[in-house]
């Protein structure tokens, strides 16, 4: 048998063995707990789901904001063996159902305040058994699926007579940790991660590129439910001993600064688009008095929004890029080596290579498809046989972004190599919008693409064609797609036009409909 590896004591037990138990591993407003407190919490958290049936390798989803019981239940799963597959918080119960029914989850652990959608997402996820409610929420449930609390599920656990639990007996390459993306196509889809893909990035990432020690405090404005979350706020702290900041409130620029200013940490973690939105709340200097470095993924960072937040903050400002199927960041700038309007450079233990369209290596100075191999790479998309084949490649991972590398080695972005976009860092497809758009009464054609705002960032705008004698507004377009899909995904701008460019076949051309929304907005604003 392989040597017994589990991402769970990687993270908690060692810093017991290190007599840190007293260090403070999490604060925010949820509440604060040293180490050895959280070790216990996710002992008997773990004892608590063993007394509901959960097993080796079963799917538990995870539809809660951060805080100390998100981070342990993750923990916890992990601890029994199972896998925690955190979902976004932002998805309506239509989307939280389609998951649950993909996972085959026998237990959703939600927070109360996402009971309506719940609610919604329970009544057509028949594998559930189990929710487990964080709060005091009730709310209906069907017939055969018991409805519990947070507490009670940890009093079960303690009251055991076996006490807390031990790790089950995983190895590097047991499953570990799901999160679902719909990066490379517009589906939604499971990337699975082993538990050594956990210590790669921290070993990489988290101790290569931002040194991080266990005197560091880590806040991150991405959530937990994030590849990039869960790295910054979870899995880089805990394997360095350090303190991680976790807010269960929705990020503002308002509410970020309080917390910045409140709990001082010393490494943020932000996309270019709320780093643009920090900006523009003006949020004082200050704010960042105790931060030592700063963290910008999800998206590409434009040199401008650089050259304006390390003007007025003084902190250094780290762009990079990772992928939810890498699990973290794999390019990235360093301390002290920053090229503003390029990504940086392979992080250690990261392979790359860009190739052409039949697969042959392109030249520095020549655009190619990016390519990357490292031990954190997922393992594939759980039941999607054909798009696993499509973008794992043996040891490598087909990222969808086309690059060039210039003779120093620095990687700068050209954009995307299919048609998904990013809104504020995370996936849009736009043939989901479209496909909402179009079920609007009134509207016969539509497409979606990106286009940048003043700040050089892609939000997506649509141009839509309505029927003959039908009328409508932009605004009640917009929030009929909001009505259907998580927030994130609606679009900022809806154009309504008489035609849409095609080709002589009838073929969307996105290329002329970015020219023609662009040319609008513009004729619009002036």
């Amino acid at each position: 048998m392989p040597e017994t590896f589990n991402a769970s004591t990687y993270l908690l037990d060692t810093r017991l063995d290190q007599d840190a138990g007293d260090r403070l591993a999490v604060t925010g407003p949820g509440g604060s707990l040293t180490y050895r407190e959280l070790t216990a919490y996710v002992c008997n958290l773990a004892s608590g789901l063993r007394t509901r049936g959960v097993r080796p390798e079963e799917r538990v989803v995870l539809f809660m904001v951060d805080g100390p019981a998100m981070a342990a239940s993750i923990l916890a799963v992990m601890r029994l063996g199972a896998i925690p597959v955190p979902v976004s918080t932002m998805l309506t119960g239509k989307e939280l159902a389609t998951l649950l029914r993909d996972t085959r989850a026998r237990i959703l652990v939600v927070s109360e305040q996402f009971g309506v959608a719940a609610q919604t997402a329970v009544a057509d996820a028949p594998e559930l058994r189990y929710v487990v409610v964080d709060g005091d929420a009730t709310f209906p449930v069907p017939a055969g699926v018991h409805l519990g609390g947070l507490g009670e599920l940890l009093h079960d656990g303690e009251s055991r007579p076996s006490g807390a639990l031990g790790p089950y007996g995983t190895w590097d390459d047991s499953p570990a940790l799901w999160l679902y993306t719909s990066g490379t196509t517009g589906t939604p889809k499971g990337a699975m991660h082993r538990h050594a893909n956990i210590r790669h990035i921290a070993e990489t990432y988290g101790r290569e590129v931002l040194g991080i020690t266990a005197q560091d405090r880590c806040f991150s404005v991405a959530k937990l439910f994030f590849a990039y979350g869960i790295g910054n706020s979870l899995f880089f702290p805990l394997s360095a001993g350090a303190t991680t900041i976790l807010d269960p409130a929705r990020p503002t620029p308002a509410s970020v600064a309080q917390r910045l200013l409140s709990d001082r940490p010393t490494l943020f973690f932000a996309v270019p688009t709320f780093y643009a939105a920090l900006l523009s709340a003006d949020v004082p200097r200050d704010a960042f008095e105790s931060v030592r470095l700063a963290v910008s993924a999800g998206e590409p960072l434009p040199a401008d929004l650089y050259r304006r937040f390390t003007e007025k903050y003084g902190v250094e400002l780290l762009d990079g890029i990772g992928a939810t199927e890498a699990l973290h960041i794999f390019i990235s700038n360093r301390p002290g080596q920053v090229r503003p309007g390029t990504t940086g450079t392979p992080v250690p233990g990261y392979d790359l290579r860009l190739v052409d369209g039949t697969g042959r290596d392109v030249e520095p100075g020549s655009p190619g498809s990016l390519l990357v191999r490292g031990e954190s790479i997922a393992t594939g998309y759980w039941c999607r046989t054909d798009t696993t084949r499509r973008v794992f490649e043996g040891e490598w991972l087909r990222t969808g972004d086309t690059y060039v590398e210039d003779a120093d080695g620095y990687y700068t972005c050209l954009g995307r190599t299919n048609d998904m976009l990013k809104a504020g860092g995370i996936w849009v497809s736009p043939t989901e919008v479209e496909a909402r758009l179009l079920e609007h009464p009134a509207v016969t054609l539509a497409a979606v693409v990106g286009l940048p705002d003043r700040d050089g960032l892609d939000k997506p705008i649509a141009c839509v064609v309505l029927q003959e004698g039908t009328s409508t507004t932009p605004a009640e377009l917009i929030e009929f797609c909001r009505a259907e899909l998580a927030a994130f995904k609606r679009p900022r701008e809806v154009l309504i036009v008489d035609k849409l460019p095609t080709t002589a076949t009838g073929k969307l051309q996105r290329f002329a409909v970015r020219e023609f929304a662009a040319a609008l907005l513009a004729a619009q604003e002036t």
